[in-house]
């Protein structure tokens, strides 16, 4: 897969379903308005596509943009079916992740809903830690670049709403840039106790 190719469009018949084993893909939502809200940024085992199992007519209710080049395994739709109704080690593995994967998307909502779009910023950057964090002397890394506009995609922003908010933390050093334009978490602590942090578990708290 190459950079800024698709996996797959929203309202497209879905036929496929994705694990990706190098590089990273954005899945997104287009709104009603025609805005883009991002909703993950996946990278290697995570599977993308898996919305569409078991639905009849299946069209993908997602986007999967490539933005950063690597490698993805394809499995045929019906073929995966086929395999859940039919192994059932494979089934619980399956609903295991399922479990998990709707966990993720109840607390973003949580955060969003009861946050608002502060504690939005403050929750992805979080999550963003705990997927590409890297522990650095002057605190966690966010070994990703992501512009203020991409970062608004996440949380239902404007680029200048998010733009006001990252001055702000760098005014009250709870943040940081690094050179490359790199965000350096200084003090997650003070982003957690904002958003009320539950202290989910990685697996949970996490942006893929």
């Amino acid at each position: 897969m190459n950079e800024e190719s698709y996996l797959f469009h929203e309202g497209v018949e879905a036929e496929e379903i994705f694990i990706i084993k190098s590089g990273l893909v954005q899945v997104s939502k287009l709104t009603a308005d025609g805005k883009e809200m991002i909703l993950r940024i996946c990278k290697h085992n995570d599977i993308i596509g898996e919305l569409t199992l078991f639905s009849s007519d299946p069209k993908y209710i997602l986007s999967a943009k490539v933005i950063d080049s690597g490698e993805v395994l394809v499995i045929q739709k019906d073929m995966l079916e086929k395999a859940l109704m039919t192994n059932t080690e494979l089934s619980f593995e399956y609903l295991k992740w399922t479990s998990n994967h709707m966990r993720k998307y109840q607390s973003k909502i949580r955060d969003l809903l009861l946050n608002g779009k502060k504690g939005a910023l403050y929750s992805t950057l979080i999550r963003l830690s705990n997927s590409y964090g890297v522990k650095k002397d002057d605190g966690v890394l966010i070994d990703l670049v992501l512009t203020n506009q991409e970062l608004a995609k996440f949380c239902a922003a404007t680029r200048e709403s998010v733009n006001r908010m990252l001055v702000e933390l760098r005014k009250m050093d709870v943040i940081s840039m690094d050179k490359s334009g790199k965000i350096v978490l200084k003090d997650i602590d003070y982003l957690r106790a904002k958003i009320g942090c539950e202290n989910c578990p990685i697996e949970i708290c996490n942006i893929n």
